[in-house]
């Protein structure tokens, strides 16, 4: 956690970083295995430029032109932990919501669903969906993300984002919880190879 706000190249976004966002990048930067749980859209880690551009003029609609490039640029300098010389483990959980619920034009959905195609091919990247096929499943409680540590000694947080703050937990009770939650999401669900199979039929659709 002291590492995590060490001055770092986030600390060059601080104008549309959030403080208590800076705390996750870092963390972030420094783990050795990324597990996720999405519902409402992409995670950031895997978004395209341009849907970048569509959810954040979504969900901030009073943003200077250039503060939404300023943190769609951030959002894609993050993204380079997965393609580093020893990347971060990421396995990644989608809700079928999240790639039904469409952001910025139809090219835009279908560039993302090819580049989740794409990216999911990649050896440190296991991606799910979780079709509405499957009923109900384990992610009832919404989404979440956990990150692990190389490092003996330190142990994995559990980062639940709010709309103005933050909660990271770290008590061992708490997140061995989050971490039964994930298990059986990636149990329940396709195969990442069953996944690719859904995205292109959804990218079919589209």
């Amino acid at each position: 956690a002291r590492e995590a706000n060490v001055a770092g190249w986030w600390h060059s976004y601080t104008d549309v970083l959030p403080s208590w966002f800076q705390t996750y990048v870092g963390l972030e930067g420094a783990t050795s295995l990324i597990r996720v749980y999405e519902v409402q859209f992409v995670h950031g880690l895997l978004q395209t430029e341009a849907y970048a551009q569509a959810v954040v003029r979504r969900g901030m609609p009073d943003a200077s032109p250039a503060d939404i490039e300023r943190r769609v640029a951030l959002r894609m300098e993050r993204q380079k932990l997965l393609v580093a010389e020893r990347p971060a483990q990421f396995h990644c959980v989608l809700d079928e919501a999240a790639l039904r619920r469409p952001y910025g034009e139809r090219e835009v959905m279908r560039e993302q669903l090819r580049h989740l195609i794409e990216v999911s091919e990649r050896p440190n990247v296991r991606l799910q969906v979780m079709p509405f096929s499957l009923g109900g499943h384990s992610g009832e409680f919404g989404a979440f993300t956990m990150l692990g540590f190389q490092e003996s000694g330190l142990p994995d947080v559990v980062f639940l984002e709010q709309l103005t703050s933050a909660l990271y937990l770290d008590k061992p009770e708490e997140v061995v919880q989050y971490g039964r939650v994930m298990d059986r999401l990636q149990e329940e669900g396709p195969s990442p190879s069953e996944t690719r199979d859904l995205l292109r039929g959804l990218l079919q659709l589209m």
